[in-house]
């Protein structure tokens, strides 16, 4: 099954699904940083307002790619690089499901809305469904936060994953402008 499911994908589009994966991977120690000295007294986890951005490549990803399943390859791309780097973090092997949680919620939203047309709406929502399922999965694991943190971290979760789609729409649309996108392919 993932045999056939990956012999959809032309080469070109496995180095945009392979490149997506390494950038995002490369990002998050980049920004997490950056987010903590933001959500760091409002005692929200730095993850909450930095994964809108670094999970913003599985929705450029999708988008460049055009194809279902894209952002659930780039997600167990990026779960693989996690584990076998050695890059566990707090969650050890949870990271498989951590990581492949948003991408198979960007895929849902693509699913809903059609992927062709590429909008700005349907990358909003990816976005903004990728970060929220990410929060939630690892709120339910690792933190269990009470409901009145829980629900700001949801709500700061929702708008930094919305605000990646934006900049995503905004990546995907100049690629596809200039003729650059994997569709074509």
């Amino acid at each position: 099954m993932i045999k056939k499911m990956l012999a959809s994908f032309s080469m070109f589009h496995l180095v945009i699904i392979a490149l997506m994966a390494g950038l995002g991977v490369a990002t998050k120690p980049l920004i997490v940083p950056l987010a903590h000295m933001i959500t760091g007294p409002l005692y929200i986890p730095g993850g909450v307002v930095a994964g809108g951005f670094y999970m913003m490549w599985m929705v450029i990803g999708a988008g460049l790619v055009g194809k279902r399943g894209t952002a659930t390859l780039i997600a167990a791309v990026q779960a693989i690089m996690m584990v076998s780097l050695g890059i566990f973090g707090t969650h050890g092997l949870v990271s498989f499901f951590t990581y492949i949680i948003p991408g198979l919620a960007i895929d849902l939203i693509l699913l809903i809305l059609p992927i062709s047309t590429q909008t700005l709406l349907a990358c909003f929502l990816a976005g903004m469904a990728a970060n929220l399922s990410g929060t939630f999965l690892v709120n339910l694991v690792f933190f269990r936060l009470p409901l009145v943190p829980l629900l700001l971290s949801l709500s700061s979760a929702a708008l930094s994953g919305g605000l990646g789609g934006i900049v995503a729409y905004q990546v995907v649309n100049r690629f596809q402008k200039f003729g650059l996108s994997g569709e074509a392919v």
